[in-house]
């Protein structure tokens, strides 16, 4: 899920109340922006929900961008906060932890005065920006909120933590694993648990049914898929095949109509020539 903070946890609620909050379901929830409108996981609200949500949110899973403890970061956010007072935002909700955009702005204006640095130590000028572009790819630095990785076609290498409800009495959420983009590796954390990924199998309400599993989900949809596409596509062929025997004969008869037309004028012109002449 990737949406708002208010909507995830409508989902979460709907999902608990049709149990599927006990561990056959697993959900995740993509945190654009480190900002509560975002859904970060909060599912306190302060109504007569905040129980089941509680519940229902041990069961959701977000992924957000690397969650860092530097110092640096630490500092920076302070600095960020005050600013945010001074120019009035000091009730702003999400203010809290400072967005991706401002983040990645610092770590942009300190890569491109890296490649602007190296380009005028070698000769070019500051206008050069072919030159100061093709410095600032392929390359990695710190950032203030880790290291920067920029591959060879200027994208940068994306580093991402993944956070669950390591406490479903008190609800707290705790980074778990972090994947770090640039070598594509995994790094697992101590609060990080495999029973908490592994799905539970559940249990059969009917057992006078028949024992044959259901095999069910992505194979109907697949074959939903080729079904309809094979319709939509023997349709599309009928259809350009009456469509292209009806702009023949169209022009067939367009071209009949045409050679008839110029044989009536030809005879008229040989007639007319034929009458001058006899009267000559």
């Amino acid at each position: 899920m990737c949406m708002g903070g208010d909507k995830i946890r409508e989902i979460m609620l709907a999902a608990h109340k049709r149990q599927m909050t006990s561990g056959k379901y697993i959900f995740f929830n993509i945190e654009l922006f480190n900002a509560s409108s975002y859904g970060n996981g909060s599912w306190k609200r302060g109504d007569e929900y905040d129980n089941d949500a509680r519940q229902a949110y041990a069961a959701l899973n977000t992924v957000t961008l690397l969650r860092t403890v530097k110092p640096e970061f630490e500092n920076f956010s302070t600095e960020m906060k005050m600013s945010f007072e001074k120019v009035g935002l000091d009730d702003c909700k999400d203010c809290e932890e400072v967005n991706m955009f401002v983040e990645g702005f610092h770590d942009a204006m300190v890569l491109y005065a890296i490649a602007l640095h190296e380009a005028m130590k070698n000769g070019y000028s500051k206008k050069n920006g072919t030159e100061i572009t093709s410095r600032m790819w392929n390359r990695t630095f710190e950032g203030i909120a880790g290291q920067v990785s920029i591959d060879v076609n200027g994208d940068r290498n994306g580093d991402f933590s993944l956070m669950t409800m390591t406490n479903v009495e008190t609800g707290t959420y705790e980074v778990v694993a972090n994947y770090f983009g640039v070598n594509g590796t995994f790094q697992m954390l101590p609060a990080f648990s495999t029973e908490h990924f592994t799905l539970k199998e559940g249990h059969k309400e009917h057992p006078e049914k028949s024992e044959t599993p259901c095999k069910c989900g992505l194979g109907v949809s697949a074959l939903t898929g080729v079904i309809v596409g094979a319709v939509l596509g023997t349709a599309m062929l009928i259809a350009f095949y009456f469509f292209r025997k009806n702009y023949r004969i169209t022009i067939e008869r367009r071209t009949r109509g045409e050679e008839c037309e110029s044989r009536k004028h030809r005879q008229l012109r040989e007639d007319s020539i034929r009458s001058n002449f006899s009267a000559a």
